[in-house]
């Protein structure tokens, strides 16, 4: 199936009369591409391996509109010119307000992306998806079926690798565990795999906890032994007190640098006397401030551990 892509080009202060006005002409779900800085709310609500990069705001923004109906290109097209000049009639800034229209296939979303996800390794893990089967001569210990979808990560990032790498060290067979910014579940699931007693996980996006049952699903966890809860740990006091004082061995993050400062001294009422902190998703530079904010909170930086341009900072609550 086919598609018509209408794409204006405005200014992304006019990005919501322009969508508004569309929306009347039966125009709905604009795709919005801007450069507009990440807000402080934003950036400390991303619970993510990595901070999107975005290039300096110029003030462009794209609107893009998709359409069905093939036949009512033209007719699509003049209504939108008439409510372009009609803005402009009443003084409104809107920019160029050039309009190109293409034809688009019908792109299956979900399941595009497979042809670029395939099975690796990290050290002794082999990280395979659902549709690949396991190549021969792999040498693995583990194996971690996932299957991410569109919103989280696969593993393949250098943030998780390094995570995975320190729960290896510290987890034991009466480790609880809580993962904050759990996206499919990885880390848990391999902490689970590598001997933990029960894992708790947070996020702030409810489509977490759909992904998180199909990839223990599919590595046969025991669903008692691992649970989701979707909040802000951060700011929520239900969520910190559903999630539970004192009573983790391990805390892992992998979220942002941004983030974990605020996480931290937060964070440290969840975790036990001699409780592990492992924390990624720090980008070079910045690796100073987490290990402040730990040891600010009470906690003793035990390492800093590189790959890439990325570092992972642990640390223990004495």
């Amino acid at each position: 199936m086919k598609w018509l892509k209408f794409r204006i080009k405005t200014l992304v202060e006019a990005e919501d009369i322009v969508i508004s006005s569309l929306y009347d002409l039966g125009l709905e779900g604009a795709q919005i591409e801007d450069k507009v800085p990440l807000t402080a709310l934003e950036k400390e609500q991303m619970f993510v391996d990595i901070l999107p990069e975005n290039e300096e705001d110029d003030g462009i923004a794209y609107l893009n509109f998709f359409v069905e109906e093939l036949d009512r290109k033209d007719e699509i097209l003049t209504m939108i010119k008439e409510e372009l000049d009609e803005l402009r009639d009443f003084n409104i800034d809107i920019g160029e307000g050039t309009i190109t229209v293409e034809e688009t296939e019908d792109i299956d979303w979900i399941n595009n992306w497979k042809e670029f996800f395939h099975q690796f390794m990290i050290d002794d893990v082999l990280v395979i998806p659902s549709w690949e089967d396991i190549k021969p001569s792999t040498d693995y210990k583990y194996i971690l079926h996932i299957d991410p979808g569109t919103a989280f990560g696969t593993g393949a990032h250098e943030t998780t690798q390094l995570c995975i790498r320190q729960l290896k060290k510290y987890v034991n067979s009466e480790t609880n565990l809580l993962d904050v910014g759990t996206g499919s579940g990885i880390l848990a699931i391999l902490s689970l795999m590598f001997g933990a007693k029960h894992a708790v996980g947070t996020d702030l996006d409810p489509c977490a906890v759909e992904a998180v049952k199909d990839n223990m699903e599919q590595n046969s966890i025991d669903p008692s032994s691992f649970e989701m809860m979707i909040g802000n740990i951060i700011t929520e006091k239900e969520v910190q007190d559903k999630v539970g004082y004192e009573c983790y061995d391990i805390v892992v993050a992998n979220i942002l640098a941004d983030v974990l400062v605020p996480l931290t001294p937060v964070i440290v009422n969840q975790m036990k006397k001699g409780g592990v902190y492992i924390t990624s998703g720090i980008i070079e530079g910045k690796e100073l401030i987490v290990k402040e904010a730990m040891e600010k909170a009470g906690l003793e930086v035990l390492e800093i551990t590189s790959q890439g341009e990325w570092k992972s900072v642990t640390a223990r609550k004495n």
